[in-house]
């Protein structure tokens, strides 16, 4: 059955969107997961990805034409299928919005609040898409109460997604008359999360009813279910926490922040914000042991078992979501090296002595990398599908371990940037992955990426191919190696790195180059300055 693609809002204050390019053409097949078109919006230009399989019947409007938000984007279905029907249900009307805000003590009839198009009222503010993967977002909290006056520029609420948790600045100046979800709900892209507006002059209850049987807003009326009840047998586990049970521990942002350079466990505190939450006064306050202890032994029952069951995030399903699809869509095979790291080591530390940010041995890897795909394009890849593509430019992602999984910040051109640059940019966005800042812009568009663990003394291991590359490099630590010399033994350091590698795209052959090419690079490390 044929599925049509509304024009998505891309950022909270996008209303209409530019088709920046189209990567299908009408006629061609289309595989879930692959790029449809890009889409300019206020803030960036974004990729669609399609949702299914099937043929592309039809597209809303050509290159360089400008989309409403809800507006038709795409038609998706079999070859050949009926779609008139779609066309017709879906072609733009008028805004009713000068006719609910002349009338606001008359509540519109199901039937007119039905045919509302909550996109285009400008009271209304729909859940932003605030990532290329989000589908629903989490209210960690609310900055403003209904009846709170609003000015344009003001953070509303703390919107946690799947990769971060951002701040919603209200676009407009007015009231807040209703919020569509509670602090700690789960609200779906494109369901209404608040009304701001001019009391009085604004039919609130009309515009919720429109929410609840629009076809903008499916999800609005489907909260989250509450956390489960713990099993029986969880009293006589060894383990007392004073959020077991919750869905999450509920703290701000800044306080996450603070709490995590202060190695403060959250779960010692009793929050003084609005309903128990966590915030910077309490953080501050803090004095060990003057908490709830996380840790209680229960002496009568050193014995019983127990288990905690922990609710996803939004991150971890993602993250299950698309390395599971990585994994078993994408053909896997590994190529490992040891490379030689004394002259890279002795290069570090004379570039620290004069660079004003301090170069790690994983810039030295970004740039290595980074310069070693412009002379090997066929790594710098994506598959496609009917096709492989390869980039003209190098955006090399960097995986970041926080707290809820793991995030993959870009480094973009890295191959024109020089280590200080690299060092200082990779130091910021490691910072704001960490405090769940990063910007879609920040965390998209990546054509390879690298997963270092040699700082936690893993000395080599393997790791899942992060879409759309064709291509990660796993690093190892640095550890010394007896070597046979003419003078007998001797001590060198080697580190080994792993590539993994998608045979759809890439052969053996050309992935053993790529490696000989990063191994000559970081074993002669004044040949990147050249």
């Amino acid at each position: 059955m044929a599925e049509v693609i509304l024009m998505p809002r891309l950022s909270d204050t996008m209303t209409e969107g530019v088709i920046a390019a189209w990567h299908k053409n009408v006629g061609d097949p289309v595989r879930k997961g692959e790029l449809l078109a890009e889409v300019e919006t206020d803030k960036a230009t974004m990729e669609l990805e399609s949702n299914k399989d099937g043929t592309l019947l039809h597209i809303g409007i050509e290159k360089g034409g400008k989309l409403q938000v809800n507006d038709l984007l795409a038609i998706i279905g079999q070859a050949g299928e009926d779609i008139s029907s779609l066309l017709i249900n879906n072609t733009p009307s008028p805004s009713p919005v000068p006719e609910v805000q002349s009338h606001p003590t008359a509540p519109i009839p199901t039937a007119a609040a039905a045919s509302i198009d909550l996109s285009k009222v400008e009271e209304v503010v729909l859940m932003p898409r605030l990532s290329d993967t989000m589908e629903s977002g989490i209210i960690s909290a609310w900055h403003k109460n209904v009846g709170d006056l609003v000015k344009k520029g003001e953070i509303l609420a703390d919107i946690e997604t799947d990769k971060a948790t951002m701040d919603l600045e209200s676009y407009k100046t007015g009231t807040l008359l209703h919020i569509g979800a509670q602090t700690g709900e789960k609200i779906a892209v494109n369901a209404l999360l608040c009304i701001i507006g001019e009391s009085g002059k604004v039919d609130v209850n009309s515009l919720v009813k429109a929410a609840s049987i629009g076809p903008a807003t499916p999800a609005a009326s489907t909260p989250s279910a509450p956390p489960a009840a713990a099993p029986a047998a969880a009293p006589a586990t060894t383990i007392s926490t004073p959020t077991a049970g919750d869905e999450r521990i509920k703290a701000s942002p800044l306080a996450k922040k603070i709490a995590q350079g202060k190695g403060v466990d959250l779960r010692a505190l009793h929050g003084s914000g609005d309903g128990g939450r966590i915030i910077k006064a309490d953080i501050d306050n803090y004095q060990p042991g003057t908490g709830v202890t996380p840790f209680v032994s229960a002496p009568t029952a050193q014995f019983t078992e127990g288990f905690t069951d922990i609710p996803n995030s939004q991150m971890r399903n993602v993250i299950a979501k698309r390395l599971g699809e990585s994994k078993f869509s994408a053909p896997h095979f590994y190529l490992t090296m040891e490379i030689g790291m004394d002259q890279a080591i002795s290069a570090r530390t004379q570039l620290n002595e004069v660079s004003q940010v301090k170069v790690s041995f994983n810039d030295l890897i970004v740039k290595a990398v980074a310069l070693s795909l412009k002379k090997h394009p066929a790594i710098n890849a994506s598959w496609m599908g009917d096709k492989i593509r390869r980039y003209a430019h190098v955006h090399i992602g960097v995986a970041v371990a926080i707290e809820d999984g793991l995030i993959v910040p870009v480094i973009r051109f890295a191959d024109q940037k020089t280590l200080p640059q690299i060092a200082a940019e990779s130091k910021e966005l490691a910072s704001k992955a960490k405090s769940k800042k990063l910007q879609p812009q920040e965390f998209t568009g990546n054509t390879f990426t690298i997963s270092n663990l040699g700082m936690m003394d893993i000395e080599e291991f393997t790791a899942i191919i992060n879409p759309p590359d064709s291509c990660i490099l796993a690093v190892g630590r640095i550890k010394e190696a007896v070597i046979r010399t003419d003078n007998g033994f001797g001590v060198t350091n080697v580190m080994k790195v792993t590539l993994s590698c998608d045979h759809r795209s890439v052969d053996g052959a050309s992935g053993a180059a790529f490696l000989q090419t990063v191994k000559k690079y970081l074993e002669n490390p004044l040949q990147m300055f050249i």
